[in-house]
């Protein structure tokens, strides 16, 4: 039987948004962990470029 919206808990009302919220900040912080990591990683690489690459 389907419970009307307007009767559902007062707890299963609010996390609908609230875990909308929680989803959308985990999938910003991976963003960003990946996009640290892989300017870490290009710079490291750059790093090991000029160090062949120099002039001794």
């Amino acid at each position: 039987m389907h419970t009307p919206r307007l009767f559902r808990p007062y707890a299963v009302r609010m996390t609908d948004g609230h875990e909308r919220w929680k989803e959308r900040g985990v999938m910003l912080r991976v963003f960003v962990y990946v996009f640290a990591t892989h300017a870490f990683a290009g710079f490291v690489w750059l790093l090991f470029y000029v160090g062949q690459n120099a002039q001794t």
